[in-house]
Parts: C-alpha cells; sequence; structure tokens
C-alpha cells in the first residue's frame, strides 16, 4: 500500500511513517519543509498546507495514493502559520481531492473533546475539519487522541520532561484532568485501520485507562527518571498569564513554545474522554502511564534533555539580549571606552568607524539569533565574530589577555555557549 503521511515530520506523523514502512507499505512524507530520506523515514515533500486550500493543489500528490494518513495540525498561528487554512481549509481540500481521485481510504488525527467544546480556535477548526470529512463517502476514521508521550518528546510530552527536571514544580492554575495516551497504541491503531479490509466510518476517542492531573503526570516522570518528589508550589494567576503571554510573543519570533494562549485555553478543559470504542474496533487495550514508564527505563540522554529543557529558551533569550545590548552600548555609555581601546593601536584613525560597524554588527547578530528562522545563521556568524574579535584583540592589543577582568578570555566561554545553542537548536 502506498500512504501519504501529512505532518511526516511531527511526533505522530514521524512515528507513523516509520511503523508503516517496518510493516513494507510505501510512504510519501509530506510537510511544511522537505527532509531527505533516512533509516525508519521516507523522503518528506515540502508542502505549505495553509496555501494549498482548493483540490487542485493536492491532486499531484495523490497520484498512486491508495490512502492518506493527516497528522497536520499547528496548535496556535504565528506569522507563517494559519489555523483555519491548516485545519479547515487545507484539509477539505485534501479529503475533496481524495473523493475526485479514488482515494478511499483517510485517517485523520482531530484532538480529543473538540465535539464537546470549542474553547480555542485549535479545537474550533479541528472539529470543522473532522466534519468536512464525515460528508464525504469515504472509507474514514477520525483519531482524537488525549495529551500523545512516548519515548520521542515534542510539545506537550516536551514539556512535561522538562517540568519533571526542576527542583521545585509550579503547578499551573486551573488545568483540568488528563488521560495521556502512548504513542506506541496510537501508531498501532492507524495501522490497524489502514489494514482493515472493512470500511471503518468511525470517531475515536484514543486516551489512556486512567486519568491524572498534570502534577501527576510529571511526579511519575519524576519517579522514572529515579528522582526525589519535587516540592511544589502553585503559580499564580498572573504569572500564568504572563507566561502564556510571553509564549504568544517566542511563537510570533518563529519558536514553538507549548505554553501560548492557545494552550491556556485548551489546558483549562484537560484532554479526556472514553477509549471504549477505540478498544471495541481494534483490540487495543491503551497502555497506563506507569508501565509504559517502566517497559522503557529512563537513560542518561533523556535525563539530559529534561535538563535542559528550560536552560534552551534561557539560552535564547540571553544570547540576543548580550549582542544587541553590546551593540547598544557601544554606541551609547560605551562609546568612549570602545575609542580608547583603540587608540594606543595602529587603527586609531579608524576608531569610530571600527565602533561603529562593530555595534552594527552586533545588534545584527541578536536580531538574527532571536528570529526562528534565522537563529542557525546567526550562531554560526556570533562564532565567527568572536572569533574575529579575539584575533584582531590579540593582535592589537594582546596585553588584554591579561586584565583582570578577561575581556578576550571570556571570548573562549562565549564561543562554546554559541556551540552548546547550536547543537540544542533543533526541535524535533
Amino acid at each position: 500500500m502506498r500512504v501519504l503521511v501529512t505532518g511526516a515530520t511531527g511526533l505522530i506523523g514521524a512515528a507513523v511513517c516509520a511503523r508503516l514502512i517496518a510493516n513494507g507499505h510505501d510512504v510519501a512524507g509530506m510537510a511544511r519543509r522537505a527532509a531527505p530520506a533516512a533509516l525508519g523515514r521516507p523522503p518528506v515533500v515540502a508542502l505549505d498546507m495553509a496555501a494549498a486550500t482548493r483540490p487542485e493543489h493536492w491532486l499531484s500528490h495523490l497520484a498512486g495514493i491508495d490512502a492518506v494518513v493527516n497528522c497536520a495540525g499547528i496548535l496556535q498561528e504565528s506569522g507563517a502559520e494559519n489555523m483555519e487554512a491548516v485545519h479547515r481549509d487545507a484539509v477539505a481540500a485534501l479529503f475533496e481531492a481524495c473523493a475526485r481521485t479514488g482515494v478511499r481510504k483517510v485517517v485523520h488525527f482531530s484532538a480529543i473533546g473538540v465535539d464537546r467544546e470549542q474553547p480555542s480556535s485549535f479545537s474550533a477548526t479541528k472539529l470543522s475539519g473532522d466534519q468536512a470529512l464525515m460528508a464525504l463517502d469515504l472509507d474514514w476514521a477520525i483519531l482524537r487522541p488525549s495529551v500523545v508521550l512516548g519515548r520521542p518528546a515534542f510539545g506537550a510530552s516536551a514539556l512535561l520532561r522538562g517540568l519533571a527536571a526542576l527542583p521545585v514544580l509550579p503547578s499551573m492554575p486551573a488545568t483540568g484532568r488528563l488521560q495521556v495516551v502512548q504513542l506506541d497504541d496510537v501508531v498501532a491503531t492507524v495501522l490497524l485501520l489502514l489494514e482493515r479490509p472493512q470500511p471503518t466510518r468511525a470517531v475515536l476517542e484514543l486516551a489512556g485507562p486512567e486519568a491524572y492531573s498534570m502534577d501527576e503526570v510529571v511526579g511519575l516522570y519524576r519517579r522514572w527518571f529515579g528522582w526525589r518528589e519535587a516540592r511544589r508550589f502553585v503559580l499564580p494567576e498572573w504569572a500564568a498569564a504572563l507566561l502564556y503571554r510571553l509564549g504568544d510573543l517566542a511563537a510570533a519570533l518563529g519558536w514553538r513554545p507549548p505554553l501560548r494562549g492557545n494552550a491556556a485555553k485548551e489546558i483549562r478543559r484537560g484532554a479526556v474522554g472514553d477509549p471504549s470504542a477505540w478498544t471495541a474496533l481494534t483490540g487495543i487495550l491503551p497502555a497506563a502511564l506507569p508501565a509504559a514508564l517502566a517497559a522503557r527505563p529512563a537513560t542518561v540522554q533523556e535525563k539530559w534533555f529534561a535538563r535542559l529543557y528550560f536552560v534552551k529558551p534561557a539560552i535564547f533569550v540571553v544570547l540576543p539580549f548580550f549582542w544587541i545590548m553590546t551593540g547598544i552600548i557601544s554606541l551609547s555609555t560605551g562609546w568612549r571606552s570602545g575609542l580608547e581601546l583603540l587608540q594606543p593601536t595602529v587603527m586609531d584613525a579608524f576608531s569610530p568607524a571600527m565602533v561603529v560597524a562593530g555595534a552594527i554588527a552586533d545588534i545584527a547578530i541578536g536580531a538574527l539569533i532571536a528570529w526562528r528562522r534565522s537563529a542557525r545563521a546567526g550562531l554560526y556568524a556570533a562564532i565567527a565574530l568572536s572569533v574575529f574579535y579575539a584575533l584582531t584583540g590579540t593582535i592589537l592589543r594582546p596585553d588584554l589577555w591579561n586584565e583582570p577582568l578577561g575581556p578576550l578570555m571570556k571570548i573562549l566561554p562565549i564561543v562554546v555557549l554559541h556551540l552548546v545553542a547550536l547543537a540544542i537548536l533543533e526541535e524535533r
């Protein structure tokens, strides 16, 4: 069977692709950005679903396809993402194109509880996509998973691990119960539905057997890591609201923090449902979180990830601040100090121009690192400029290596920090 998987680089999409390939199926992957083939991963074709809102946009991609698995979704809009276009218009166009081309079997990922309550545009647009599929004469299955957890970590699943690594756990106010579901069970469901000979035409809630509070889930992860129970405190409402606002700001810069405005609305509702129809149709008994964690002991790499989770945003706040403020200081209160550094050298006559050029370069690098799409280029530029400053300083002012405050010596840890930022930049 040749299967088109949209959202092929996401948490669920990547796992679905790997399992399909392992089971001998031919997979065509699709995501916003192209990716080369790798072990367990098909080559991924780039398609911006926000722009693919007519059936004609999909027809060429469906040539030779036997089934479609739609794993695409976004939690919240940003400058480059349009939720209505992706969740409603694009999927409606995709499903209509399937009907036109004879692709009968469609498995579509929605979200648990969208039929009962739509507290945000995320759940409202997801429901619209569901309704578009149900209106067509196709062999469809709509999967509405709760919070999906597994060995890979992204979004909420990564946040839970990061929270588990904190010595003091900030409990978010007004959070609903979670019937977390295992990624392996979700992927197994997709395989069963695709290989099922008889039509499905069913909506299934994929929920775990037990409901937990968010703090209880975090506590289970701490036990999995082998760490003592953390002290807890309830985050004030104003502090939680500030975190969500900061998350929205980061999203506007192209980053994907799990704590954003839509998350605030959705988390109050919780993620609970009835898995009985799922089990009755597929025979899958969803695994409980404690058993799933116990079956795969935590590795040192996973402990590293958890401990670095909140270090990463701190790095990507500090580095742009450092570079931009360095440039601003050089052009204002530090202007004279910058000139004095060059006065004893052969570059004295050019010192004003060099200070201005350095300040502009610093500010530009800070802006590049702050914007997600250009962060990698900004980090490489920062390393190159730091090395240039070190070499130039060594030639013109070698005495600065022996200064008590270490103006040149400090370049070494700065370069290392940028290398760390490059190492942890990727999110999936």
